[in-house]
């Protein structure tokens, strides 16, 4: 089994467990997978992987999908994702410009903006514009949104949201990006070094 999609059965990982289980049935799409399928990928106990997925479906992001043929026994529940359920903001702040993307839980996009950018001015200046451009992806509101990924030029510490020595914007060392852009969104907000964020996808 890959150790980087294994779960962990402790309490302080219950998100991360969450995370795993989420990516699964993304990826199962429409076709669904089953509670067992999940806890052997994932590495979670068939309990966990019970009490994750019953927390989906009452926050109304999983619902069944019938049931699927097993080997031996009754048939096996099928699980997959409500997509328009929850949506996340995707935002990239570049040397001169920034791109922002609402997509729904399988990833797709809804919609998109560019603009220009200055990551030259003022830090608040930055995340005003920033903010702005989440603000407009998200509508008047309709769509329920459960957080914010950003990539911006490293290094930084990407647990705390914190820019480090960038080069050519001195300005920008030490500046608490992530909770920046909490306050002025109202988000959750997790920051990544954007070439890592490109290697993701």
């Amino acid at each position: 089994m890959n150790r980087s999609n294994s779960g962990a059965n402790l309490p302080t990982l219950r998100g991360h467990n969450a995370a795993l289980v989420l990516d699964l049935l993304r990826v199962a799409g429409e076709r669904g997978i089953s509670r067992l399928e999940l806890a052997e990928r994932t590495g979670l106990t068939p309990q966990a992987v019970s009490k994750i997925t019953a927390r989906l479906r009452a926050e109304g992001l999983a619902t069944e999908a019938g049931h699927r043929a097993s080997t031996g026994g009754k048939p096996r529940t099928v699980l997959r994702l409500v997509p328009d359920a929850g949506h996340a903001v995707g935002l990239h702040l570049d040397r001169d410009g920034l791109t922002v993307v609402l997509v729904d839980l399988a990833g797709t996009v809804v919609t998109s903006r560019t603009a220009p950018l200055d990551f030259g001015a003022p830090a608040d200046e930055v995340v005003a514009v920033a903010a702005g451009a989440v603000a407009e992806v998200r509508g008047d509101g309709a769509r329920p949104v459960l957080g914010v990924g950003a990539a911006v030029p490293g290094p930084l510490d990407h647990r705390d949201g914190v820019l480090r020595r960038v080069t050519g914007f001195p300005q920008w060392d030490g500046y608490r990006l992530g909770d920046a852009l909490t306050a002025r969104t109202g988000l959750p907000v997790v920051i990544d070094k954007d070439t890592n964020a490109a290697a993701l996808g």
